[in-house]
Formats: C-alpha cells, structure tokens, sequence
C-alpha cells in the first residue's frame, strides 16, 4: 500500500509538473504572440511614418495618397454638382491666375505631384480649401476679406500647404488608427449610387472640405503653423510679397467674433500666428528675391 501510494504521489506530482510546463508554455507562446502583434504593429507605425517638409516633423500617415486622391477627387467632384460655378470672368481669372501661379511654385519647392484643378464657387461665404490631389476650391465669399492678389495668395498658399503637407490624411490616419481601422477603401466608399455616406463625410472632414457638408474639423495648431509657414514660401516663390501674409492675418486678427466667418473661426488669428509669420518672413524673403516676376501685393480686389 505505501509503494502504491507513492506511485500515485508521484504520477499526481509528474501531472503537476507537466500541467505546470504546459501552463509556462502558453504563457510563453501567448507573450512572444502579443509581442509579435505589438511589433507589427510599431512596424506598421513606423513605416508609416512620414516627414512634414521645411519642418521636419514625424507624422504617423498609412494612407496611400492614391486613396486620399481618389477620396479628394469624389468630394470635389460631389461640391461640383452641389454648389454654383461663379460666372463672373474677371473673378474666375484672377483666381485662376493666382492659384495657377502658388501650385506652379509647390510643385518646384516640394514637388507633390498633384493633378491640379481649380475652382471658384459664387457664393457669399468666407471660404477656401485644397483637397488632396491638388483640387483648390475658392468661394467668391472670401475675397472682401482679402484685399489684393496677395492676400489671396495668402490663403490659397496655406490651404495648399495643408495638403502637400498630407494633414488631411495625418488625421485621417489618426482617426481611423484610434477606430483600428488601416483600410480605407471599402469602409468609405459603399455607396454605389454617388452619394457621400456618413463615414465619407467624416473622412472629407478630416481632409479639410469641412463646412461645405456640414463637418467642422479644425486642423490643429501644429498643422496651423506649418501651413502658414509653407503657404508663405510658395506664395514668395510665386511672386507674391511675403509680407502680405502678415498684413492679412492682422487684419483677420481685428474681425469681432460676432462678424468672424466659419473659415476664419478654424483658423485662430492670434499673436503666437503673426509672431511666427514675422519670423520665417526673412526665410521666405530669400525666394521672392529669387523670383523671376515680382507681383508685389498685385491687383487690389
């Protein structure tokens, strides 16, 4: 009896351990699986990673630009159907005339590459953005405020820094990583019939169209920044003065926030923004000396 029971001691003990070893395996296998997942996922992260030119600022973006093209195209397309072409000549060809000249010198600084497009739509709203892919919308609303070619400049120049800058899609990229999504495609474009669902719309957001379809998302104040200081290289490599981003701002800045348009309400007009403009002015100064046709501040508007 004694030599059986420790036969069974030892069998409980031999199960024991083996039920341990198994246990210390899985927990092994289910750490180096976790450690797995958390090293794509820093893999993904990291190859994601792009940098913000003139900045040099990492910014986590995993979208191709062929989806964030091909989802600028279909929102720009969808604003054309939506709001109403401005007839009038003279204010279509300046516009045309600038915006020409500011995507002219963003591809010769930086190079994005983009199928440029512009357009101006006649209504009586402060508002201006560049979709990715290069498709400038200009709304007739926003040319009071601008006083002159360069002002103008000002503007289109920051709102195509945005997208050579792929804020769009870094927030974008932001947004869907918090939902865990890395996929754009088939979550944002199951309409078949053209219309934009609600999810497209968020997108759009996100990429800057914004108000036009009843989404409002600021850019952040980084993405500010660096928009200001990129619009007023490429509007100096244009011609424009540089020094009419700053005299814009300020005037911007002097607009009570009873009268402050929705596009200005996402654009903050404080001293840390001029402060900043009046310091890169100098680095800016350097290509509109450059600049084989000066414009100054141009046609008063």
């Amino acid at each position: 009896m004694i030599y059986y029971n420790c036969s069974i001691v030892i069998h409980v003990l031999k199960v024991k351990r083996k039920s341990r070893l198994l246990m210390n395996i899985k927990k092994i296998a289910n750490s180096n699986i976790r450690w797995a997942l958390i090293s794509m996922a820093l893999a993904v992260i990291f190859a994601a990673c792009a940098t913000v030119p003139h900045t040099g600022r990492k910014q986590l973006n995993f979208l191709p630009d062929k989806d964030l093209d091909s989802l600028g195209t279909r929102a720009y397309s969808e604003l054309l159907k939506k709001e109403p072409e401005c007839k009038d000549q003279k204010i279509n060809e300046m516009v045309q005339s600038v915006a020409g000249r500011l995507s002219k010198a963003a591809e010769g600084v930086d190079g994005p590459g983009f199928d440029w497009k512009v357009h101006v739509v006649d209504r009586d709203i402060p508002n201006a953005f560049c979709l990715p892919g290069g498709k400038i919308v200009v709304y007739s609303g926003i040319l009071p405020y601008v006083k002159n070619e360069a002002g103008l400049a000002t503007i289109i120049g920051h709102e195509i820094a945005h997208a050579v800058a792929r804020h769009g899609g870094e927030r974008l990229s932001q947004q869907l990583a918090i939902q865990g999504i890395s996929s754009i495609g088939s979550e944002l474009f199951k309409d078949t019939e053209g219309k934009l669902d609600n999810k497209t719309k968020a997108a759009i957001g996100a990429l800057g169209l914004g108000a036009t379809l009843g989404v409002i998302l600021p850019y952040s104040r980084t993405h500010e920044l660096e928009a200001d200081r990129i619009g007023q290289l490429y509007m100096a490599k244009a011609g424009y003065d540089p020094q009419e981003s700053i005299h814009l701002w300020e005037r911007m800045g002097k607009i009570s926030k009873s009268q402050m348009p929705v596009w200005l309400s996402t654009h903050p007009t404080d001293d840390e923004r001029i402060k900043n403009l009046r310091e890169l002015e100098p680095e800016a100064r350097k290509l509109y000396e450059k600049a084989p046709v000066k414009y100054g501040r141009g046609a008063i508007i």
